[in-house]
């Protein structure tokens, strides 16, 4: 097959690809700028105008600002210990593979990428129960356990192509391990660092399931994941409504990332295959 051929069937799998990607965001922004009387007469035209009374009603009648607070304080405090404990733990291990003890740590940290969330989904609910941690600290603390896997897979890797002769030069230098993390080491990481962070906050921020067993006793718990589920379920049948509220929690995770997903495929590719 010729090269002008392959290059053509290539584009037209990724535009196809790329309408079922963008349709639904279409939708979600089309009839959340819609009246009633808009979508009644015509459910995927434009709309006659920006209307914005859908967002200011979800704002003002759905406690919105809490939900969003309650969201950004998990989900940022969930990150920046990540971005602390799992660039130590990871140079620390990479430094030490040599030793059993490290090795049987890393394969054992490892090893919770095979385990599926259903799986350990009530031991969670129960244990977190008997220490009273149903709550957004204790949701953090799981968040913050459950990244390691992927976290330190993407780290590790990262650093096996960081020359140790950089360590020594430092401990010659009068450095001690921390100071050479510190100074050294982790402002190289950036790349993978920025990978871990972007992956772990697009999670946090759109994840159902752990908020749903650990935040479900008061509305004032809740994250936008939440909020959304309940809102959908109070809101079934005014469409306008429901999706004006989808896309103000899409928004602020879509400017994120869209300031930050050049950083994915190459801190993927350095961590992963490195």
């Amino acid at each position: 097959m010729k090269k002008g051929t392959l290059r053509f069937l290539r584009y037209v799998v990724l535009s196809v690809g790329s309408l079922f990607i963008m349709f639904p965001m279409y939708l979600t922004i089309v009839i959340a700028m819609k009246t009633q009387a808009e979508s009644t007469a015509s459910f995927f035209s434009l709309p006659s105008g920006f209307y914005l009374g859908n967002f200011r009603q979800v704002i003002q009648k759905a406690n919105f600002g809490t939900y969003l607070q309650n969201s950004v304080s998990i989900t940022a405090i969930s990150v920046l210990l990540m971005l602390l404990l799992i660039p130590m733990l990871s140079y620390a291990i990479s430094r030490n593979m040599n030793k059993t003890y490290y090795k049987a740590l890393y394969f054992l940290i490892l090893s919770g990428i095979f385990v599926p969330f259903q799986a350990v989904m009530l031991p969670i609910y129960r244990h977190m129960s008997n220490l009273q941690l149903l709550d957004q600290t204790g949701l953090i603390l799981m968040y913050v356990t459950l990244s390691f896997a992927q976290g330190m897979f993407l780290c590790v890797g990262f650093l096996k192509n960081v020359p140790i002769e950089l360590d020594q030069a430092s401990k010659i230098d009068g450095c001690g391990v921390w100071q050479t993390f510190v100074r050294i080491v982790y402002p190289m990481m950036l790349p993978i660092v920025a990978t871990v962070l972007i992956l772990n906050s697009l999670w946090i921020w759109n994840d159902f399931q752990l908020p749903l067993i650990m935040l479900n006793r008061h509305p004032d718990f809740w994250t936008l994941p939440l909020f959304i589920y309940n809102f959908k379920s109070e809101y079934s049948f005014d469409y306008n409504l429901a999706f004006a509220g989808f896309f103000l929690t899409m928004l602020p995770i879509l400017v994120l990332y869209g300031f930050t997903q050049r950083y994915i495929i190459g801190g993927l590719a350095e961590g992963a295959l490195k």
